[in-house]
């Protein structure tokens, strides 16, 4: 029979399990299966940010519209001037790539040359990488981290032994390597769990919380240490290495910056405010010139039932059962529950990581503002000060930079120094202006007359040098409250900027605006020369120039140099000018990186949805006569998305994070093997039937 409870979008699903007995399961009613095109699951929207598409938008502010802000529009001329490996090392077959026809005709240039691959169908369960590329896992959900004793298996995982094992849903992604280039260390977030795939129905409500706290454990960081006999050959990881940890919602973890102690973040476990319990949904992040790993909490609104404040709703926070049920579990996920209500306010933060002493504990820094934080990206300015980019990943939502009050030291000596210069600065959201009348911006991605979207920007400062600069907020207000003091600012509204990143070589910052489907339909606002589509399905990457080059400087001059999609069957797509018969069918790009050359890449997440093609890697030049010119370089499985990544071209290496592949399948009905399959039909020792979030490492055979 099947009965409800309380929780929406769930079905407390009971059956006989063959002996008489009865199992329960809870099995998602999903908000979003029939709002999703393509082959995009509404499993993934529903656990990875709890259908946030399917609610209202939570920005209804009223700042001024794009309109409004173009007619005061700045002028361009200033603007557009301008570690100790040990033994234990577990290695896993690798995967030969095969030869498929080419997208794009030639071999790409740079110490990394490939064939572009041709697109995958959405229901392809397979890793395909270039011809004369092979790949293997590096390490997967449920490795051992610390003893060869703990082994997995997914019928019998517990909590206590899932935190002692590699977490799930790998996103984030680093490798710092050793001088030597002979030993390294892997950090990696773990973004979201879905139990349906990892963990058999559970038979009682013991067992159900128990689950609960297995997918609790199964969140959060995992830091690996890494060996190899030589540079440009596969790394292994290492068992029982000093340096592994795992980080997780029960980690231990402090604040820093001015909002530290305010009234705001306290709770009845913390009067002080300045101590907090875990992470959770770590997204994209970014590494510091001192060697820490920044991790960005994301869609956090999805773990909380609180009151139906203001405050709340502007970060989509409900008073209704979690799809999660952690609330059943530790109090402190309900913010209805007296001395809780300020729990919410304890995560959307950057949290800055030491990967180097698994004694440390990590910070969360409240200077660089609470939203949904896909990540942080670092950078020193020539003045020594340090400059951070960053998105909150939702519809309508802003563009941050943070920048240092105090100055980066070189050396080891001067680490600890380092490590508290996210704590203390000023903290800007973007406002852009287009430099093309506004009728011509018809949302049909059109270019305009000047044949470019392109324009001037500003960096609002919301907290200059730790004072607040928006009236009628205080600065801890700014900071846990951010999004309402940028919406008080006039910030511009954007399709879901997600990962920011500077490029290394010429300083030009790039931000990745995944996709906005809600953009001019019904009271939403319509298209803006920086989000010139409506129904923004497929996203684009936007071009910033910080005036002077100085990435300190409050003004930028902006361009749009992809505007994402499949050419052959959307003619609003647009690639910095080069023909678009000759690229990569792309959509939805979310995280970015760079290779030595200044060579862009782009990891993308809901082309299945958009295009019907697997989500991939993709290499974009930004110089000379192949600037936009996209090239798929790999494909990962079927309901999979790219993350990461990390180029070494010097190596002939690239490195992905494979997160949620097989996301629609069940316990029972599997739809990925991913990796463990070593042919066609066939599968290695240690797989348990089911797919395993995996970081896969991509070498030239």
């Amino acid at each position: 029979m099947t009965t409800t409870d309380d929780r929406p979008g769930l079905t407390d699903h009971t059956d006989t399990d063959g002996r008489g007995g009865r199992r329960r399961r809870l099995l998602p009613l999903l908000p979003m299966l029939g709002h999703t095109a393509g082959k995009r699951s509404a499993v993934t929207c529903h656990l990875k940010c709890a259908d946030a598409c399917f609610h209202p938008v939570p920005n209804t502010s009223d700042n001024p519209t794009f309109r409004e802000v173009a007619d005061t529009a700045l002028s361009r001329r200033s603007v557009l001037v301008g570690l100790a490996a040990g033994a234990g090392a577990v290695s896993i077959a690798a995967h030969v790539g095969g030869a498929p026809s080419a997208v794009a005709a030639g071999t790409t240039g740079g110490r990394l040359p490939f064939q572009p691959i041709a697109p995958v169908g959405a229901a392809v369960d397979d890793l395909v990488v270039p011809g004369g590329y092979v790949w293997a896992p590096l390490v997967r959900w449920g490795d051992p981290l610390f003893s060869e004793a703990d082994r997995f298996d997914p019928a019998t995982l517990t909590a206590e032994l899932q935190e002692r094992l590699l977490g799930y849903n790998v996103d984030y992604l680093d490798i710092l390597e050793a001088p030597n280039g002979r030993s390294g260390v892997l950090v990696t977030n773990h973004e979201y769990t879905n139990e349906d795939v990892m963990l058999p129905p559970a038979t009682t409500p013991e067992q159900l919380a128990e689950q609960r706290r297995i997918g609790m454990a199964a969140h959060g960081m995992s830091v690996v240490e890494l060996t190899r006999g030589r540079k440009r050959e596969p790394w292994q990881y290492v068992v029982g290495a000093p340096l592994n940890r795992r980080i997780t919602v029960s980690t231990p973890m402090t604040f820093s910056g001015p909002a530290a102690g305010s009234p705001l973040l306290r709770t009845q476990d913390d009067p002080t405010g300045t101590v907090v319990v875990g992470t959770l949904n770590n997204c994209a992040g970014g590494t510091t010139p001192w060697g820490t790993v920044l991790s960005g909490e994301e869609n956090f609104q999805g773990y909380f039932r609180a009151p139906e404040t203001p405050e709340n709703a502007r970060y989509g926070i409900r008073d209704r059962a979690t799809t999660r049920g952690w609330e059943d579990v530790e109090p402190r996920f309900d913010a209805r529950t007296p001395g809780y209500e300020n729990e919410p306010n304890r995560f959307g933060w950057i949290v800055e990581v030491d990967p180097y002493d698994p004694t440390s504990t990590p910070v969360k820094h409240t200077m660089l503002g609470r939203f949904k934080h896909e990540g942080a990206t670092v950078r020193i300015a020539p003045s020594g000060h340090v400059v951070a980019y960053m998105g909150d990943d939702e519809r309508f939502d802003y563009l941050y930079k943070f920048v240092s009050r105090d100055t980066y030291r070189k050396g080891d000596q001067h680490r600890e120094h380092n490590k508290r210069l996210l704590s203390a600065g000023s903290l800007y959201v973007a406002r852009f202006r287009g430099d093309s009348p506004v009728e011509e911006i018809t949302g049909t991605g059109a270019l305009p007359s000047d044949g470019m979207f392109d324009g001037t920007g500003e960096w609002v400062p919301l907290v200059l040098d730790g004072v607040s600069q928006v009236p009628g907020f205080s600065t801890e207000e700014v900071l846990v409250r951010t999004r309402l003091a940028a919406d008080a600012v006039g910030a511009t509204k954007m399709d879901r900027p997600e990962d920011v990143e500077p490029n290394p070589r010429t300083g030009r910052v790039y931000v990745a605006c995944t996709n906005n489907s809600a953009r001019g339909t019904g009271t939403n606002e319509g298209a803006t020369e920086p989000n010139p589509r409506t129904r923004n399905r497929d996203g684009h990457v936007i071009e910033l120039t910080e005036a002077g080059d100085d990435p300190t400087a409050t003004a930028f001059g902006w361009q749009i140099v992809l505007l994402c999609g499949d050419p052959a069957v959307n003619g609003s797509t647009y690639f910095a000018g080069f023909p678009p018969e000759a690229v990569s069918p792309i959509s939805c790009p979310d995280n970015l990186a760079f290779d030595g050359d200044g060579t862009l890449w782009i990891s993308t997440d809901g082309a299945p949805n958009a295009i019907g093609y697997c989500d991939g890697l993709f290499k974009v030049p930004l110089e000379g006569p192949e600037r936009g010119r996209v090239q798929q370089f790999l494909s990962v499985p079927t309901g999979a998305e790219t993350c990461g990544p990390v180029i070494r071209e010097q190596q002939d290496m690239v490195y992905v994070a494979v997160q949620h592949p097989g996301e629609d399948g069940s316990w029972g009905a599997q739809q990925s093997l991913f990796p463990d399959y070593v042919a066609e039909g066939t599968v290695t020792a240690d797989a348990w039937g089911g797919p395993r979030p995996s970081v896969v490492q991509v070498w030239r055979d």
